[in-house]
This record gives structure tokens, sequence and C-alpha cells, in this order.
């Protein structure tokens, strides 16, 4: 008998996976894009040189620079909700409340300019923002906030202000991204370093931590 070898087919990508790698990397490009110009002063053109890809191709994904823009802001809040939703009422608020900081100055570190764009806009009036904002993240809010109020109950932390808590907690992260360029300069430094990073993780958790009445160990 003759030993024949099993000719192994190619593997072929999924169109779906396909389509996914394509939008990521345009969403991305498009992130720098708007950073840096603001949505006004961004056009599909700029994107597209900027992706080095025909505009027809940014236009096949994304129909407008409206609905373009919606992307890169859904997808930021998606990821910030998602953090937010990981937090349990059975987990303790020490490892809990740990994790979220941490994943939220990692966004910032990633992904700084998702959340300058995302600032820009609240600061702008939230013209595309506000629907998503009295929806999606009103909703995720609440239910974060009433667990905070279930670890109060288990008396596992302060009864402080989940609301409050919880702004607290968006600014201290989010200004690793959105005032990056002046930390760096105070740093004298030319950008800010992982142990920069790790050290904002540390002393936030930590005032976190003791001003919600929770023990560090």
């Amino acid at each position: 008998m003759k030993n024949e070898k099993a000719t192994k087919k190619p593997v072929r990508r999924k169109l779906a996976d396909i389509r996914k790698d394509n939008s990521d990397q345009i969403l991305l490009v498009a992130e720098k894009v708007f950073a840096e110009r603001g949505y006004r002063g961004s056009t599909i053109a700029a994107i597209a040189e900027e992706a080095d890809l025909p505009k027809a191709n940014i236009l096949y994904y994304f129909k407008t620079k409206e609905i373009l823009y919606k992307a890169v802001l859904g997808r930021q809040l998606g990821i910030w909700m998602q953090h937010m939703d990981a937090m349990t009422v059975d987990q303790h608020p020490r490892d809990a409340l740990r994790d979220y900081v941490r994943n939220k100055i990692k966004q910032s570190k990633d992904h700084p300019n998702s959340s300058r764009i995302f600032a820009a806009e609240i600061l702008h009036g939230a013209e595309f923002l506000q629907e998503k904002l009295r929806t999606d993240l009103k909703d995720q809010f609440d239910r974060t906030c009433e667990v905070f109020r279930g670890w109060i109950a288990k008396r596992w932390m302060d009864p402080v202000s989940p609301e409050h808590l919880m702004f607290m907690i968006w600014s201290s992260t989010q200004a690793y991204a959105d005032y990056s360029f002046q930390s760096s300069i105070m740093l004298e430094k030319p950008e800010m370093t992982e142990e920069d990073y790790e050290a904002g993780v540390e002393l936030i958790t930590r005032l976190v931590l003791k001003g919600c009445g929770i023990s560090l160990l």
C-alpha cells in the first residue's frame, strides 16, 4: 500500500472576520484623524489617505463621516461599559475596583485618541452622543451604582455616594489619555512610560480604596 500524504486545504478566513479586521483598522486610523482635526476638520478623504486606502473602501464600511465618527465614539463607550459591567455585587470591592482602575488606565494608555475624541465631544455638547449617554450609558451607570450600594449594604465599603465615586474614577483615569502630553512635560519625559502608568494605577487604587474605607489587604 502506498502511504498517501493527506493534502491540507488552505484555511480560508471567514468573510465576517475579514470585514471586522478591515473595519477595526479603519476605526483606528479614524481615531487618529478625528483626534488631531476634530469632527468638522476631518474628511473621509483625509482618513483614506492616512489609512492608505481608496476613499471608496472607507465608504464601503462606513457610508458617511458621521456614521464613522459615531462608530469611533460607540466603540470607546462600549469598552468602558464592559469594564463597568464586569464589577458584580459578589466580588469584593477591593478586587473589583482595582481591576476597574487598571482597565481604565490601560485603555487610556492604549487608545488615547479615542478618549480625547470622547472628551472633546462632551465639551462641545455631545451632539452625536446624547442618545447613547441618556440610554446605554445611563442604564449601565445605574446598574454599577447598584453594585456599589450592594457592597455598602454588606459593609464591605463605607456609605459613599456611588455616583460621585464613579465621576472621580472616570476623571482620574481618563486624565492619563486626555492630559498625557501635559503630564509628560511635568515628568520631564518625551512620553509617559509603563512605570508611570503603573504608578497611576497604584495611587488611584489606594486613594479609592482608602477613601471608601476598604482594606488594602
